[in-house]
């Protein structure tokens, strides 16, 4: 009698969590929508100065994708795979339908890895300052990693 009531209470709690991871993602991209269309101008030069491309470049990115929080993403997935924003933005166009865990696994980013949970639940940062990487295990506040002989 009780195994069927805990199967029953571990997927509603996978269903939340992952309905929960969702909206984070999605709230923050709303959330970058919003801020652009306040100041298109402001955002792509925010885009420009944190992944480091030409005005021009992203300016063309975000035509291309159409929703600034598209070019965004992009973005940060040619960061995080090291790939050219132009093939991500292929792979977009490709699998926007399937979402950005479809697209995160065809450039390469594995189920399972800091980057995909990163991606999943939203936590990126979008300070339009030089240098700021997350969704990678990275400290928010310097740039600075978890990793060998640092405390957490």
């Amino acid at each position: 009698m009780k195994k069927p009531f805990i199967e029953i209470a571990i997927f509603f709690l996978l269903s939340v969590s992952a309905v929960c991871a969702h909206a984070n993602l999605s709230g923050f991209l709303s959330d970058l929508n919003n801020q652009a269309k306040a100041d298109r101008k402001g955002f792509s030069v925010k885009l420009s100065t944190q992944f480091g491309f030409p005005l021009p470049r992203v300016q063309a990115i975000i035509k291309t994708v159409g929703l600034p929080a598209d070019a965004f993403m992009c973005l940060q997935l040619s960061q995080m795979t090291n790939k050219q924003p132009e093939r991500v933005v292929q792979t977009y166009k490709r699998n926007k339908k399937k979402g950005w865990g479809a697209i995160a696994k065809e450039l390469g980013i594995k189920p399972g890895s800091a980057e995909f949970h990163a991606l999943k639940s939203g936590d990126f940062t979008f300070t339009g300052k030089r240098g700021v990487k997350t969704g990678k295990g990275q400290d928010k506040r310097k740039g600075k990693g978890k990793g060998k002989g640092r405390k957490k």
